[in-house]
């Protein structure tokens, strides 16, 4: 219990705080290193930040928790068309979202252990990947990484 608060108050910080595009939070970071070791286990290349690909993860993380929903279409639009629409064109792209738990370790399981979302964690073709979180006003964590390809 003692890890808790800290990491409660570093989420705060992070979901209020403004933030570039291109550099990542803390817990952004917990959430790249955790998805690159699963990476690395198959023997496969990391991924690496996307300053598109964050910002429209951490839109679609703010707008989850403002509607307190937890879905990949929101506002009549895709993960696909919210990509599209920030410029990014890419060749693959995938979403996985996330509710609930500030502990990035058990949100990171939880992805682990759903085979849809295992598979677009460890798909070989992905090299790019946005992080995003935000609190709801219930202090519900919504988490989102969106995985890409850019096309050349």
């Amino acid at each position: 219990m003692r890890y808790t608060l800290p990491l409660i108050f570093l989420l705060a910080t992070v979901c209020t705080a403004q933030q570039s595009d291109d550099k990542i939070s803390d817990v952004e970071e917990r959430i790249l290193e955790l998805t690159n070791a699963a990476r690395k286990k198959q023997e496969l290349k990391p991924l690496k930040i996307s300053g598109t690909l964050n910002k429209v993860a951490r839109a679609h993380s703010a707008n989850m928790a403002k509607h307190g929903e937890m879905k990949h279409d929101l506002d009549g639009k895709s993960p696909f068309d919210r990509i599209k629409a920030a410029g990014y064109k890419y060749s693959t792209a995938a979403e996985n979202i996330a509710r609930g738990d500030v502990n990035v370790d058990t949100i990171m399981k939880a992805w682990m252990d759903s085979k849809i979302h295992r598979e677009n964690i460890l798909d070989a073709d992905f090299t790019e990947i946005g992080l995003g979180l935000a609190r709801d006003g219930k202090g519900q964590v919504y988490y989102t990484q969106i995985f890409a390809t850019p096309r050349k």
